[in-house]
C-alpha cells in the first residue's frame, strides 16, 4: 500500500485515483501523522507527499521525508518539502504555471524508466525548488524550472514539480508506475 500525505493540493484524490488504475491499494492520510504510525504498519510500502498551498501547512512531512525508511515521492508541493527537509532552495517561480509544461528527462533512472527524454507535464504552482539539496541528483528539468524532478543519491526518495497524476501529464501513469516498483509494488 502506498499512503498519501495529504497537503490540501487540488489533486489529491487523483493520486489516490491514479494509483487505483495501477491497481495499487492506497489510502489517503492527515500529513500530520506521525511517522512512528506509518512505519508500524508493514503493509505501508511507499509515502507520496502530495502538492499543496503552504508550505508552513505541511504538518510532519518535513519530518516524514528526512527521516522516513520508505521510498518517497514528492508531488509539487511535497517536491518542494523534500528539498527543504534537505537543505535546498524553495522560491517564487520566475513564470507561475498553470499549464502545460515540456519536461526534459536527462537520462533514463529509476523514476523516469520508459519515459521519453522529452514529454508534456501539466504545471501548477507559484513557487519551486530554484535548488536542489546538495545530496541530490536533478533528474529532470523544464525551459521555466530547472529542478522538475529531483532523486536522492543514495535513498529512494524522489521529488517532482509537475503532476504526473493528472491526465494531460503525458506518461504520468507510467512514471507513477515507476514509483510503485521501487516501492516493491509491481514487478519489471
Amino acid at each position: 500500500m502506498i499512503v498519501i500525505l495529504n497537503n490540501g493540493g487540488q489533486y489529491v484524490h487523483r493520486i489516490h485515483r491514479s494509483l487505483r488504475y495501477l491497481k495499487i491499494p492506497s489510502k489517503i492520510i492527515p500529513n500530520s501523522t506521525p511517522l512512528a504510525e506509518i512505519e508500524e504498519n508493514k503493509e505501508i510500502k511507499g509515502i507520496i507527499l502530495s502538492g499543496g498551498p503552504d508550505i508552513e501547512k505541511a504538518s510532519n512531512c518535513l519530518d516524514i521525508a528526512l527521516n522516513s525508511k520508505l521510498p518517497i515521492l514528492g508531488i509539487c508541493l511535497g517536491h518542494q518539502i523534500i528539498a527543504k527537509a534537505y537543505g535546498g532552495e524553495i522560491g517564487r517561480a520566475e513564470s507561475e504555471e498553470y499549464a502545460h509544461s515540456k519536461i526534459f528527462v536527462k537520462e533514463e533512472n529509476d523514476l523516469f524508466k520508459n519515459v521519453p527524454k522529452e514529454f508534456t507535464a501539466w504545471a501548477s504552482h507559484k513557487d519551486e525548488v530554484v535548488g536542489a539539496p546538495l545530496n541530490f541528483e536533478i533528474l529532470a528539468y523544464s525551459n521555466i524550472c530547472e529542478v522538475e524532478a529531483m532523486k536522492h543519491k543514495e535513498k529512494p526518495i524522489y521529488g517532482v514539480q509537475f503532476h504526473p497524476e493528472v491526465s494531460h501529464t503525458e506518461n504520468g501513469a507510467e512514471i507513477l508506475k515507476n514509483f510503485c516498483k521501487v516501492c516493491g509494488l509491481l514487478g519489471e
